[in-house]
């Protein structure tokens, strides 16, 4: 079995262009002691959008380990798979998100969900988990609910794996289980009922994506009940501890939080539990490299500012459709959106002001800023015209990819607060 690291950090790259940017911030983050292995991820739906393949990818991955020397574990993550995208990624690819997400609801029979029940009656009655200040108190009812709702989900997941496994023929890689696509939150019960179950699949899931309280929109920081997203990563992490003694799961099994680009709120909360408990951590984030791609063109100025605009021009005019397929992860005000006429005339400095990830300027507007996050269908168009101003002006783009994943993400996450340069 191949073992995760304690500490992974999912980097998506629509355009396959910043590999080497990106590496550079986890490079700045080792030198600060802190190691943490890069996960290259893109996710089917991406691929089809922009006319890739994961072959790609993982040349892009490769030629930035060689060229700057990294020495350390890396990954390239098949994200999002199903039985019907899998395929695709097996040559490629030595980490797997296997979504359920789909399949959960999908009613258990009542004769499976009895089975469950015999094998695991240590889940009814009060339980205590060491970190959960109440005992959890569990009904035959509870566990049936929860069963009836997840279980096929966690069949499903290790089909997906054994599938995987008989077509790699015994090399090692690492598999994530995603339950985050889904509408309500797990409580500590239910996870640990659902850990109970991908147990009795036998197989090594070293990461588990939960779905938590609030709301995780594309490119943009959390909204909800920071108080209550902190209660809830706090009591995962200790039923996960319990889980790992009580099923032999991998010791090195950790907690995933997917779109966990630009979350800047809820980094704090994070690093707290990870110091106080010792546990791993994977985060994923994907969107923000290639809006920072169009943050150096309109740095640039010039035909490269021109086109910047040009493709935030043609994703409002496109706007349904770019956002249908994101609709549940994006909130997007219309009446907030800078209008065509306005943006022609915009400079370097207004195009950037509003697209940049930074809170305190008074002119970042993230309804801009999640239209162009769900708009790289609109790049991708351009073909050779986007991807050759992505190379002449590659300096300025490399730049603002590695401070963005270093200064606003792992510095905070890993580091803390103080160590953050100021905007």
């Amino acid at each position: 079995m191949k073992t995760i690291d304690k500490f992974t950090f999912g980097v998506g790259d629509r355009f396959a262009h910043q590999a080497e940017a990106q590496l550079r911030a986890f490079q700045q983050l080792a030198d600060r002691g802190i190691p943490v292995t890069p996960v290259w991820n893109k996710s089917n739906r991406e691929h089809l959008i922009v006319g890739s393949e994961p072959a790609g990818t993982r040349a892009a991955a490769d030629a930035a380990v060689s060229s700057l020397g990294w020495t350390s574990d890396y990954l390239l993550d098949a994200d999002h798979i199903n039985l019907g995208t899998v395929d695709r990624y097996l040559p490629h690819c030595d980490f797997y998100t296997i979504d359920v997400a789909d399949d959960i609801g999908t009613p258990a029979a009542p004769e499976e969900i009895a089975a469950f029940i015999d094998r695991h009656p240590e889940l009814i009655g009060t339980i205590e988990i060491e970190g959960i200040a109440a005992p959890l108190r569990i009904t035959r009812e509870d566990v049936e609910k929860t069963a009836r709702q997840f279980l096929k989900a966690c069949e499903l997941a290790g089909r997906i794996y054994r599938h995987i496994a008989g077509a790699k023929d015994g090399e090692d890689f690492i598999a994530e289980v995603s339950m985050d696509e889904t509408d309500d939150p797990q409580t500590p019960p239910e996870m640990l009922v659902i850990l109970a179950a991908i147990a009795d699949q036998d197989f090594p899931i070293q990461t588990i994506a939960p779905k938590f309280t609030g709301r995780f929109n594309k490119g943009v920081d959390y909204v909800g009940d920071l108080a209550r997203f902190e209660q809830e990563f706090n009591d995962d992490l200790a039923v996960i501890a319990h889980a790992i003694k009580a099923y032999g799961l991998p010791g090195t099994l950790k907690l995933s939080v997917h779109s966990g680009s630009d979350k800047f709120s809820i980094y704090g909360p994070i690093r707290r539990a990870l110091s106080r408990t010792g546990a791993g951590l994977h985060i994923k984030t994907a969107g923000t490299t290639w809006l920072e791609e169009l943050i150096g063109l309109a740095e640039a100025g010039g035909e490269a500012l021109a086109l910047a605009r040009q493709i935030y021009l043609t994703a409002l005019e496109k706007k349904e459709a770019l956002c249908e397929p994101y609709a549940t992860v994006i909130d997007v005000d219309d009446s907030k959106l800078p209008g065509a006429e306005e943006v022609k005339e915009w400079t370097s400095e207004q195009y950037t002001g509003a697209l940049r990830h930074d809170q305190s300027n008074p002119a970042y507007n993230q309804h801009f800023r999640q239209l162009l996050h769900v708009g790289f269908k609109v790049a991708a168009q351009l073909g050779d015209t986007y991807l050759d101003a992505l190379k002449a002006n590659a300096g300025v783009i490399g730049k603002n990819v590695t401070e963005n994943i270093y200064q606003r993400h792992m510095v905070p996450l890993f580091l803390g607060e103080e160590d953050r340069p100021r905007q």
